[in-house]
């Protein structure tokens, strides 16, 4: 059977029976993307060589509807993520690993296209696929694709970072607008047709967390806003650290056409998901000096001081308005945009 056929073929359930099918799909398409040379990829087990510093472990699951989006796909959404979450205790990504769980009927170029797009955002981010496993469920028992990955990175560095090391006076640091994740999903999903063209900002953040450290940044805690936002990520950090959060509204970036969708869906950018997205806390007199570092590294991105940190026992968040008014950021009971990462 020639490649153009088998790419043409669809997923079956003996693909995930342990026979020949299986180890067609696992030699043709996972392991022709994936294979590293100092790895063994018919091993069951990667053995990690000499690993130096503090070893970080994250571990994720990626759903998304559709699979392939502006800006990414699963595949990119699912490096991406894993390095991110490594990335937020300012971890070198160094491995990870990946199982697919795939829908009976599920088109075999879209496993194949995904599991290419993993290695290219992989060789991005500087992290390696080193192990994985595949299981097929039976049609109408999936949603195409699922991934599940685990990372695994170092620390280079003696400062911890968490919650805890947030301190009173820390400025409050986003590295870039919001929400741009969410609606392109959503757009795509609903077929909406927007004003102007928008794209995910679905990328590995690893370099430029590392590159702040590097430059003598005394980072004291980090979040990557996925689902749930900014405004989900600065409660969960304010509840940690009992500290009071006071944002001004006016400051945190919204691209226009993200601002425009969410006045007429009725959304809140503020909740809206991102995927290439961080906060930072860090010493006010740093401040300035941070985001003009990351601007200089990525002139697209929009790197602003949003607000600082207070100390009167109340773990909550503020929201000040241009007019002086205040609101207060809570947690939604809800999901604003279903299946997003």
């Amino acid at each position: 059977m020639n490649k153009q056929r088998r790419d043409n073929d669809i997923i079956q359930l003996a693909h995930g029976g342990g026979g020949r099918l299986m180890h067609d799909l696992i030699q043709d398409v996972f392991e022709s993307a994936f294979r590293q040379e100092d790895f063994s990829a018919r091993h069951d087990a990667a053995l990690l060589r000499d690993i130096n510093g503090n070893v970080v472990m994250s571990t994720d699951s990626f759903v998304v509807n559709p699979l392939f989006f502006p800006g990414g796909d699963i595949g990119s959404l699912a490096v991406n993520g894993t390095v991110n979450d490594l990335a937020m205790q300012a971890a070198r990504p160094l491995y990870m690993s990946t199982g697919f769980i795939i829908e009976e009927g599920c088109p075999l170029a879209f496993v194949r296209r995904v599991a290419r797009s993993m290695r290219i955002a992989a060789d991005r981010a500087g992290i390696a696929i080193v192990t994985g496993d595949t299981k097929v469920v039976e049609r109408g028992h999936g949603d195409g694709i699922y991934i599940n990955t685990a990372g695994i990175g170092v620390i280079e560095h003696e400062d911890t970072l968490g919650p805890e090391r947030i301190e009173p006076g820390d400025a409050i640091i986003l590295s870039g607008d919001i929400g741009r994740h969410g609606i392109a999903v959503l757009a795509t999903r609903e077929e909406l047709a927007l004003e102007s063209e928008l794209e995910s900002d679905c990328a590995p953040l690893a370099a430029d967390v590392l590159a702040l450290v590097e430059q003598g940044i005394k980072l004291h805690c980090l979040r990557d806003l996925t689902r749930g936002g900014l405004g989900t990520a600065l409660v969960e950090l304010s509840e940690d650290s009992q500290k009071t959060f006071v944002v001004e509204e006016d400051a945190i970036p919204v691209s226009n056409a993200v601002a425009s969708a969410c006045e007429v869906l009725g959304f809140d950018p503020l909740y809206v998901a991102n995927e290439g997205r961080f906060a930072a806390f860090l010493p006010a007199d740093q401040a300035s000096e941070a985001v003009a570092f990351l601007a200089n590294r990525n002139p697209e991105l929009q790197p602003v001081i949003i607000g600082e940190v207070q100390d009167d026992g109340k773990p909550i968040v503020v929201a000040r308005s241009p007019l002086g008014t205040e609101r207060v950021i809570d947690m939604l009971s809800g999901d604003q945009l279903p299946r997003i990462c």
